[in-house]
């Protein structure tokens, strides 16, 4: 094959929401291209129209603009090679089914369904094949004139791909090697509809990818079964010197378990397998994404691009541009990838730690106005920065409490309430709030308030030079106490820097609510 320039797509259905899995697959496209100074092609298989689903082609698209992944041409997108619906190349198609059929590379094939259940039923492991097509109706066995009346009346037929035995058909594929099947297992692929006039999939992706100048077919391994076909097909037009290069990406497996990652794992474990939130436009059903749920789109891809490809080191933290760098479709592993989704919470909280406390305030503001609460970006991005190291206590989803760091804006909340809600009770029977609140605190806590009435620049560095040497010089150790009255339990930050977000006087009205309940 002479030297082409690098060109590449991604091809999902419009059927449902985009599977993380294709997500995946388009990433590594994506990458795969830029390394290579190539181009990434956005084209939609929509030939199954019986399992089309309203919104899903918009969903895909949005996804991808949300990752930061983005195509050079297809669909939205324009291009020379459209169009990039297969929905809207039916005339296409059909000027290649003609060819096979003129070379003797296909038939026309009349059996209905209930003929091949049948069959199925008579014949063990029944297979469309060379050894079956000659007991069955088709242009093999009938004349012309037969075959050409059954159109003409109107009759369904489907023309399937004439695929000859006792031949090792060889792929060469980038990540897995030379993979080798006997043509004599292959089954005669439906290649063509004449009920909707639409081709199947093995048919228009060869035509589309031929026409497309595509070189290199990046793909997940369910697909790997249907390679020699689709080498076979290549063939069979005459295209085998611009045969694409197969790469088959190992599937992503259920967490625990054996098996392929399923939404299931997902509602089971509490992780989403879909990039955005998805509303099934039939059932009402709503499944979780990645972004409603928190995750920043530079951690998801970082994330992504470990299931299934190691770099060569131990680094973990990559930008986009660096993963283009380092990208090498041969450091895939041929092994099915775990799906390690607490591996994508700290990936999450990475990224997080690494974003200026600023940028969490759209976010943040959007769950404070959520709570009744109104606040600015100055203030907000404070209690960030003070808050975004914390450990949060949760439940998983059998109920067992567990702990992990801030990992999502959202986390912020249970933890930082206090800074804009004054506690208006105090749990006498909580752990810490019984330790730390005595007999003679409140006598403690009233000396601490008139040392902070006398401060006027209420500033970290001035609250603790007083309040330490007053410490110092009485023996008194008053800081779990006064957290117990400005916060109410046991969490929160440093006390002289919550002490300066609240201010002198909401400082000084807590202290005195507390001292009068307690």
């Amino acid at each position: 094959m002479n030297e082409r320039k690098v060109r590449v797509r991604f091809a999902p259905s419009p059927t449902g929401p985009l599977h993380i899995g294709g997500v995946r697959t388009a990433l590594y496209n994506y990458l795969f291209a830029r390394k290579n100074g190539g181009e990434l092609v956005f084209r939609i298989e929509d030939t199954d129209s019986n399992r089309f689903v309203p919104g899903a082609e918009e969903y895909i698209l949005e996804s991808f603009k949300w990752l930061g992944i983005k195509f050079d041409e297809g669909v939205t997108f324009g291009g020379d090679h459209g169009p990039y619906r297969q929905s809207e190349r039916r005339d296409i198609y059909k000027k290649y089914v003609k060819q096979l059929l003129d070379a003797d590379k296909a038939y026309i094939a009349f059996d209905t369904p209930e003929e091949l259940n049948a069959k199925r039923e008579a014949i063990e492991n029944f297979q469309y094949d060379a050894s079956t097509r000659g007991m069955m109706r088709n242009s093999l066995t009938m004349s012309e004139e037969e075959v050409k009346q059954l159109i003409a009346d109107g009759t369904q037929y489907v023309v399937r791909f004439k695929i000859e035995p006792g031949r090792d058909v060889h792929v060469n594929d980038i990540i897995r090697g030379d993979v080798s099947i006997n043509s004599s297992i292959l089954d005669d692929k439906v290649l063509y509809k004449s009920a909707d006039e639409l081709p199947t999939y093995h048919l228009a992706n060869i035509v589309d990818d031929h026409l497309m100048e595509i070189t290199h077919v990046i793909r997940g391994e369910e697909w790997l079964p249907s390679a020699p076909l689709h080498v076979l097909l290549y063939e069979a037009f005459g295209w085998a010197d611009t045969m694409p290069r197969f790469a088959h990406l190992p599937l992503l497996l259920k967490p625990v378990g054996n098996g392929k990652l399923s939404k299931r794992d997902g509602d089971k474990l509490g992780f989403p397998v879909f990039p955005l939130e998805w509303h099934d436009p039939a059932s009402g059903q709503i499944s979780s994404g990645y972004r409603e749920k928190g995750y920043l789109p530079q951690a998801v891809v970082n994330f992504l691009a470990l299931l299934g490809w190691n770099p060569g080191t131990e680094q973990e933290m990559f930008t986009l541009e660096e993963l283009v760098e380092a990208f090498d479709l041969g450091r895939c592993s041929k092994a099915g990838a775990k799906f390690d989704y607490l591996k994508g919470i700290w990936f999450n909280q990475q990224y997080l730690l690494n974003t200026p406390a600023i940028e969490w305030t759209p976010t943040f503001d959007k769950i404070l106005k959520e709570n009744g609460i109104e606040s600015t970006p100055e203030r907000e991005a404070q209690v960030v920065e003070m808050m975004k190291q914390k450990v949060i206590e949760y439940e998983d989803t059998d109920g067992n409490k567990k702990k992990r760091n801030v990992s999502f804006i959202s986390d912020l909340w249970p933890l930082c309430k206090f800074f804009f809600v004054a506690p208006e009770t105090y749990d006498k029977e909580d752990k810490f709030v019984r330790k730390n609140w005595k007999e003679d605190t409140a006598d403690m806590m009233r000396q601490l308030v008139e040392i902070l009435n006398g401060i006027d620049d209420f500033t970290v560095d001035n609250m603790k030079a007083k309040v330490d040497a007053w410490a110092e010089a009485s023996g008194m150790r008053p800081w779990n106490a006064w957290r117990v009255a400005l916060v109410g339990m046991g969490q929160g930050p440093d006390m002289y820097e919550l002490s300066a977000f609240l201010g002198k006087d909401e400082t000084i009205r807590r202290m005195n609510a507390a001292i009068a309940q307690l």
